[in-house]
This record gives structure tokens, C-alpha cells and sequence, in this order.
């Protein structure tokens, strides 16, 4: 997991302006600023966005994430699989929530639409989207604060058989005092 910044008062202004603003190309100055944050490895990368439940892509018209994770891939020369991880259900906004409660409101949150037969995938291994087994997924989202999203999309993708994943964010949190 690695962020570009701190979710200084800066960073925090910039965020909001992507994300509740309705300025989703401020996403191609944030991706600018991610560029140090590209995983090293051997074999290929893949971006993966953290996708929006449905009300909230209504609601914003589109997804922060995707609008970070098409940008990196301008930058980085590498894929955008847009339609791999889905939201399953629900959740409440994670803004307002302890670190416990994040936890249990991402828990199942997540699942892997089959690549190749556009159908969720159950069962690691059997017509998987990840056969590839030197390939890399990089998860995209905007802010990293208990990691708790983005530790349940890469639960739901390993369930589904890939190997190596990594996040990336534009910001990191710093946790707040909830005592």
C-alpha cells in the first residue's frame, strides 16, 4: 500500500473537489502527483478502481476511483479493469465510522466479475479472471485512513485467485482519535 500524500488541509480540498465537487479532472493533476507511487514488479499490472455502489455513481455521475486509476494508466502505459471488482451490496459512507466499524461495514462488500464470461466468480480457480499467475492487480482509491476498503476488494481478488496486489492512493489519513 503506498500514498502520493498526507491528507493535509491541501490534499483534503482537492479530494473533496474530485470526489463531492463534481471536478473529475482534478483526478489527472492528483494522478500526476501518484506517479512515484507505481508497484516494481516483474511481471504485467493491471489498475483495479474501488467501484461506487450504485446509488452513490447516481448520485456523483461518476467514480473518483476510476477517474484516478484511467489517469495512472495514461501515465503508467498500463490497463484499466474496470469491470473485475463490483460492489456487492450497500454500505454506509466510511467517513463518519471508528476504525472497528469500517471493518464490518465493507465485510462482503466486494466481488470479482468474471472477465472472461462477465459473470461473478465464486470459486478461486475455476474460470477465473487471474490465470495469470505473474501478473500484478493494483488496486486505485482516493484515500487510504484504516486501509479497511481496500484490504476487502484485495480479499474478494485473492478469493478469486490472484496472486499479487497491491493499493495505491492519492492521500493518507491520519487515524482520528475516536476515545
Amino acid at each position: 500500500m503506498r500514498s502520493a500524500a498526507w491528507l493535509d488541509e491541501g490534499a483534503r480540498q482537492a479530494v473533496h473537489g474530485l470526489k463531492y465537487g463534481g471536478f473529475p479532472r482534478i483526478a489527472d493533476d492528483l494522478a500526476a502527483a501518484m506517479g512515484s507511487v507505481r508497484p516494481t514488479t516483474d511481471g504485467s499490472l493491471a489498475l483495479i478502481p474501488i467501484p461506487l455502489a450504485r446509488r452513490r455513481l447516481r448520485e456523483r455521475g461518476y467514480n473518483q476511483s476510476e477517474k484516478l486509476a484511467r489517469a495512472l494508466a495514461r501515465q503508467w502505459r498500463i490497463p484499466v479493469l474496470v469491470d473485475v471488482l463490483v460492489r456487492t451490496r450497500e454500505t454506509a459512507t466510511q467517513t463518519a465510522l471508528t476504525p472497528d466499524t469500517r471493518l464490518a461495514n465493507v465485510a462482503g462488500a466486494f466481488g470479482v466479475r468474471n472477465v472472461e464470461f462477465g459473470m461473478r466468480n465464486g470459486t478461486a480457480g475455476i474460470n477465473s479472471a487471474f490465470r495469470i499467475p505473474n501478473f500484478t492487480f493494483v488496486l486505485v482509491d482516493d484515500v487510504f485512513t484504516t486501509g479497511a476498503t481496500l484490504a476487502e476488494a484485495a480479499r474478494a481478488l485473492e478469493q478469486a485467485g490472484a496472486r499479487r496486489i497491491y493499493g495505491v492512493t492519492f492521500a493518507r489519513a491520519t487515524i482520528p482519535d475516536f476515545t
